[in-house]
């Protein structure tokens, strides 16, 4: 007896249910490491580095650029893999809220991205770094402050805005879970 056989095609989930669900966990959990992540460096590195007066050290600017240009890289790839999901998931729910907000949210969390990795970072690096050995690392720049003000300002809409389209695929989960029961067999 074949396992084809022994599957009573009634109780299987439909191809589009199962594709709904993992597109949807893609989505969810990249939303998690993505927003985690930001957390983890805006919450634990950051501050750290900050309290052991790395930002004063001649060297923190180009260290900083090395830190922020892998988690930018990472950044954009995950903003691609939610904006992705959204648009796999766009055709498959009746939800207007989901097609509607779904992909603007996304949207919005792609620009983010691209503003912090191409024009925000390298501006703030360019700020801090010191191209003369002779000249002293001074005072944080007035305009470097601001920038860190924007940047903080940029990374809470960001995690507003995930943690805004997180429940709107776990309140579309539970519909789709409500409605057939046989998806997660």
């Amino acid at each position: 007896m074949s396992l084809h056989t022994s599957i009573n095609p009634s109780s299987s989930p439909d191809q589009s249910s199962l594709s709904r669900l993992v597109w949807q966990m893609v989505v969810l959990l990249t939303l998690a490491f993505w927003l985690g992540g930001t957390l983890l460096l805006d919450a634990v590195i950051m501050p750290e580095m900050y309290a052991a007066g790395m930002m004063n050290a001649p060297d923190f600017a180009s260290a900083g650029y090395s830190i922020f240009w892998v988690f930018n890289r990472l950044e954009l790839l995950c903003a691609g893999v939610v904006l992705t999901g959204i648009f796999a998931l766009r055709h498959h729910f009746k939800s207007s809220q989901f097609k509607r907000w779904g992909l603007v949210l996304a949207a919005l969390m792609m620009a983010i991205a691209l503003f912090t990795t191409y024009w925000l970072t390298p501006e703030m690096s360019a700020l801090g770094i010191h191209l003369s050995e002779s000249e002293a690392a001074g005072a944080v720049p007035a305009a470097m402050d601001l920038m860190h003000g924007g940047y903080f300002i940029l990374d809470f809409l960001k995690i507003a805005v995930g943690g805004t389209l997180v429940a709107i695929c776990f309140r579309n989960i539970s519909m789709l879970t409500a409605s057939n029961d046989n998806v997660l067999v």
